[in-house]
């Protein structure tokens, strides 16, 4: 399909195809919006540091700009994103994807900004409320609870949501190794999948690894044919926790633990092979504090892995009929000045008993309600009406 989109656009966010969520949906953006004839930029916060570069797209070279001096980049987007602009008279913004507390009080009220907006507290954050009630920012919720939230305090948004790519569909082959024997498991092996980043500020984990793995733990104990594969870096290096050492405390036995090839994940498995990784998976544990969006339940459910998942913040608006929810209890973010929850580990328990219960292989149900968040819907349904609008 041609379109013909006149504006220019700049998106701060992670470098757009790095193996990060707000890359992979950067780079699915970029493709989409270049197609479209826009012209767009790549505004990096994390990805690229020091020299100028470009990334190459089916339909253009997008611009893309380095890190700025500052912790989240604020100081170089609105420089980044008038270079960019070039002194053309006609529609632009930035669009930020990221949270959005960290540009609050920086010089930013005299460009047009669209944020793309991740509410992953149930209550909202006072700060992400002062910045979306900015004239010149207008807010897109990527979750219908996220939309509720902005609904509840009388803010306008709009509702566009996360996306996956046509690879992610059931893969049986990983390297050309029918996935179970490339992961070292047997078919009747019982695997649990976690796709959560180990990142955290060192103290508290919005993962929820320690409650997820003292879980499995228990799970392990009644059912020694069951597995957990952990899609992340099990040491500190990203202010994470060490979760060899949490394996250990909580009694997992390290054989039934597996992780991914450290240097293969530094540069980050290609999206057939995680859709290998997703089928090879019985369930996906998909509980956290909260999600802003939570691109892998979807990523999982598109290959036809059934999702565990929280019942609050985006999680549940997320999930086939055939998932499972557990329950939590409200935890407070002193600095956000909001309520998270902490998933209740029996509920979790429980939820893994039911999974191990239930019957095993593809989830049409799981297959069939993830269609809607394929990329072509979700540009074609959410982001060429807002687009047009907003580019007049």
């Amino acid at each position: 399909m041609t379109y013909n989109l006149k504006g220019v656009i700049s998106l701060a966010s992670n470098t757009p195809g790095m193996p990060t969520g707000y890359g992979v949906q950067g780079r699915l953006l970029i493709d989409k919006m270049t197609q479209a004839g826009l012209s767009v930029a790549a505004l990096s916060n994390y990805g690229l540091e020091g020299a100028m570069s470009s990334i190459k797209t089916k339909h253009a070279i997008v611009p893309h700009y380095p890190r700025g001096q500052t912790l989240y980049s604020g100081d170089v987007i609105k420089p980044f994103h008038e270079h960019h602009l070039a002194g053309r008279d006609i529609s632009n913004f930035v669009l930020t994807l990221y949270d959005v507390w960290v540009y609050l009080g920086l010089p930013l009220d005299d460009i047009e900004i669209v944020s793309w907006t991740p509410l992953d507290h149930e209550t909202m954050p006072t700060k992400v409320e002062a910045w979306s009630r900015q004239k010149n920012v207008t807010p897109l919720a990527m979750s219908p609870f996220g939309q509720r939230s902005f609904e509840a305090k009388g803010i306008e948004s709009f509702y566009i949501p996360h996306a996956y790519n046509s690879h992610y569909k059931p893969t049986k082959l990983i390297e050309k190794t029918p996935h179970r024997e490339y992961m070292g498991l047997k078919d009747s092996d019982f695997l649990v999948g976690m796709v959560s980043a180990n990142k955290a500020n060192g103290q508290i984990h919005r993962k929820a690894y320690a409650e997820n793995l003292l879980a499995f733990a228990m799970f392990r104990a009644k059912h020694p044919d069951a597995y957990l594969y952990i899609h992340a870096d099990p040491t500190k290096m990203f202010g994470g926790f060490d979760l060899i050492n949490l394996m250990k405390r909580m009694g997992i036995p390290e054989q039934s633990v597996l992780f991914p090839d450290r240097e293969k994940m530094r540069f980050g498995y290609s999206d057939q092979e995680m859709a290998a990784l997703y089928t090879s998976m019985d369930v996906l544990l998909h509980v956290s504090y909260g999600e802003g969006f939570g691109v892998p339940a979807i990523e999982a459910q598109a290959c036809g892995t059934r999702v565990i998942g929280s019942s609050w913040a985006a999680t549940p608006d997320l999930l086939s009929d055939d998932s499972w929810l557990v329950e939590g209890q409200p935890f407070w973010d002193e600095p956000l000045n909001a309520f998270f929850r902490i998933p209740l580990i029996p509920s979790i328990l429980n939820a893994l008993e039911e999974s191990y219960k239930a019957d095993r292989g593809e989830s049409q149900a799981s297959i069939q309600f993830a269609k809607q968040f394929h990329i072509d819907k979700v540009w074609d349904n959410y982001w060429l009406p807002f687009l047009k609008e907003k580019l007049k």
